[in-house]
């Protein structure tokens, strides 16, 4: 055989044998097509549910709103407990966080009983405003993509879960150390609605944790884990002059340290100043409406009413000991001075003679005092507004 023919040969066989690997691959490969895709009724389906659901949903309502409360079921799987840190008395958490509601609004009819969703429909439907109060730090699992989960049943219901790692805070009693108990809570609320819009509820067998040939608490023995439902009352007020202090606080840290004032340490010192005097009315108003009228043995106070049958809408401050002076009863007549009007908003020494009108007293009214306040605080603040943001931007 010459060597031409030899070669010709051993391309011939190469040939054939690159044939038959690719009829092998395309058999696996459309094997594999046949497999994972679904059919295109299921997928069209799906398409189109999606978008007719989404299709004039407001996902800032949340469901049922004016109705009734939302119900959110919670279930919580437990990955890990640990490290404690006793020093600065807080633990680490590892959980798998589930929360299921019903939204009407996202009912469909289809053959698909239920949609399988990813992170990305999670902003486009409304989702509870769920916080966990004592955590000090939180993180949730991105990698390889975010970890959460969406289904949608065809009766609207929800459910939505993410894995998270906290550290919450956990306040130690050590009087019995080192032979004590001591139990970490993990609690979480609504942030922003209260009881009578949201409600949560634990469903049965709701905590579940890992084997704990998977994680270990060194020197803490781990016990048990129970749930409980509480109500908690949160109280507003003082938390506005909480927050413009942070907020001066926070601000002043970003800046440079410099010996003048600038626009912004005006502004929230002012903001400060009408959020100190708004509570300054509101406690002056809950004293003077409390404050009860001296009983005095040889002298009678006629206080006038705002009406026939309605209780005096005056109140009078002691000022100076009552005490100190005795007049008898029939030299207290409710006459003013000539020409002085005892109706004003304040009535002195100077401007009145007898009666409730007296030395060592101011008469207030209460009623007028809260109207003008209701105006005198907003008008101000307006003018405030008006004028800083002129000064600032155009002068």
């Amino acid at each position: 055989m010459s060597p031409k023919v030899f070669i010709l040969l051993c391309l011939q066989s190469a040939i054939q044998a690159s044939s038959r690997i690719e009829d092998e691959d395309d058999d696996e490969i459309g094997v594999n097509k046949t497999w994972v895709l679904a059919p295109k009724s299921q997928e069209a389906d799906a398409t189109h549910i999606l978008n007719s659901l989404l299709s004039g949903y407001d996902n800032k309502l949340r469901p049922d709103v004016g109705i009734k409360p939302i119900v959110i079921d919670v279930d919580i799987y437990v990955n890990s407990i640990g490290p404690v840190s006793v020093i600065q008395m807080e633990y680490t958490i590892d959980i798998f966080f589930a929360q299921t509601w019903y939204d009407r609004r996202l009912r469909f009819n289809s053959t698909l009983k239920v949609l399988t969703l990813n992170s990305n429909m999670v902003g486009r439907i409304w989702i509870p405003d769920t916080i966990f109060r004592n955590s000090k730090r939180a993180d949730s699992h991105w990698i390889t993509t975010p970890n959460q989960l969406l289904r949608i049943w065809n009766d609207g219901k929800i459910l939505y879960t993410l894995r998270l790692t906290i550290e919450a805070e956990c306040q130690l009693y050590l009087q019995n150390y080192p032979m004590d108990e001591q139990s970490c809570p993990l609690t979480f609320s609504s942030y922003g609605y209260p009881t009578d819009e949201i409600t949560y509820r634990w469903r049965q067998y709701s905590i579940e944790v890992a084997h704990q040939r998977s994680w270990r608490l060194y020197q803490f023995d781990f016990v048990r884990l129970r749930n409980t439902t509480e109500l908690l009352k949160t109280i507003a007020g003082i938390t506005t002059v909480l927050t413009m202090t942070t907020l001066s606080t926070i601000s002043r840290k970003a800046l440079p340290k410099v010996s003048y004032i600038t626009a912004m340490d005006l502004f929230v010192s002012v903001c400060f100043i009408f959020v100190f005097a708004a509570l300054m009315e509101y406690a002056t108003l809950n004293y003077l409406v409390g404050t009860k009228r001296p009983n005095l043995t040889k002298r009678k106070l006629k206080p006038e009413s705002c009406a026939p049958g309605v209780e005096p809408c005056f109140t009078t401050i002691t000022m100076n000991n009552l005490a100190q002076w005795q007049e008898p009863e029939d030299e207290l007549p409710d006459d003013c001075l000539e020409g002085k009007d005892c109706r004003s908003f304040f009535c002195c020494i100077d401007d009145c003679q007898t009666g409730t009108w007296r030395r060592g007293h101011i008469r207030i009214h209460i009623s007028r005092l809260d109207v003008y306040s209701r105006v005198f605080f907003p008008t101000a603040f307006l003018l405030f507004n008006l004028v800083y943001w002129i000064s600032y931007l155009y002068l």
